[in-house]
């Protein structure tokens, strides 16, 4: 009896001991400076899969080219294109206004026009939050429905019935996206409540 007890722990211990081999290796590759890396090339490698064309000053309305994105200044990775200036001839986006935001979600994979994440075009009710004006550089804002990539790009466009796409990484991202070190790209349209 005491022979295959002693049997028993000797192959419990084992097991614990691979058990805990496996867990601590798989943890090593997988730090944070890892995943940022791996968030970084996927960036790249996405950037320059669809061609797009970087700028370091924010064009006019009518100078976007299709492929045009602007790097926003004072945000890792965070890239803006205009699609369409809303309506000029109102006031534009102020802090504290209540917006209505429909999106769709990309991962930033291969074919990525192909999976969509998230899509609220065909929700019934858009996303609606209060507009906060973003301050660059300040991460780990808190934001209720939206995330700080949202609030920068509501800024740019800075009118009711705009729309843009941005390429977001984690940081500026949803923060499951910030735990998960997963940047996206977002298609998003916005009207200030009335």
């Amino acid at each position: 009896m005491k022979k295959s007890f002693s049997i028993r722990s000797k192959i419990v211990f084992a097991l614990c001991s691979l058990l805990f081999t496996l867990i601590t290796s798989s943890c090593e590759n997988n730090t944070y400076n890892d995943a940022r890396d791996r968030e970084d090339a996927l960036i790249e490698a996405y950037i320059k899969r669809t061609g797009m064309n970087i700028l370091e000053t924010l064009p006019e309305d009518d100078a976007w080219g299709a492929n045009d994105f602007y790097k926003v200044p004072g945000y890792d990775d965070l890239y803006y294109h205009l699609v369409k200036r809303g309506d000029t001839t109102t006031t534009p986006i102020k802090q504290n206004q209540a917006v209505l935001v429909r999106y769709k979600k990309y991962a930033l994979t291969e074919n990525p026009d192909t999976i969509s994440y998230w899509n609220t075009n065909d929700a019934p009710y858009p996303v609606e939050f209060n507009y906060t004006v973003p301050v660059a550089s300040y991460y780990g804002s808190s934001y209720t429905n939206s995330c700080e990539g949202w609030h920068v790009a509501i800024a740019l466009m800075g009118y009711s019935d705009s729309e843009c796409e941005i390429l977001c990484p984690s940081k500026q991202g949803m923060s499951a996206d910030g735990s998960s070190v997963t940047p996206y790209c977002y298609k998003l349209k916005f009207k200030i409540k009335n």
